[in-house]
C-alpha cells in the first residue's frame, strides 16, 4: 500500500449506520414519542427558588457571607 492510496470506507460507514439505526429501532418502545414528551415534561417542572445548585441560592449565600463579613469589619 502506497502513501497516496486512499481507502474508501463510505460504504462501510453507511452499512454501520444502517445497523445502528436498526438496533435503535428494535430497542425503542412502541410509543416512543409519548415517552419522550413525558420525560421532557418532567424536566420542565419549575424548581424551588432556593433549590440546591440554583443561581439564586448561590447569590443569597454569597451575599450573606459578604454582609456578615462587612458587619464584623464595621463593629
Amino acid at each position: 500500500m502506497d502513501a497516496e492510496d486512499q481507502i474508501d470506507i463510505r460504504h462501510r460507514l453507511r452499512a454501520h449506520a444502517a445497523r445502528q439505526l436498526t438496533i435503535a429501532r428494535m430497542n425503542a418502545p412502541e410509543d416512543w414519542q409519548a415517552e419522550l414528551r413525558a420525560l421532557l415534561q418532567a424536566e420542565r417542572v419549575a424548581k424551588p427558588l432556593l433549590a440546591r445548585g440554583s443561581d439564586m441560592r448561590l447569590f443569597v449565600e454569597s451575599f450573606a457571607i459578604f454582609f456578615v463579613a462587612t458587619m464584623m469589619f464595621l463593629l
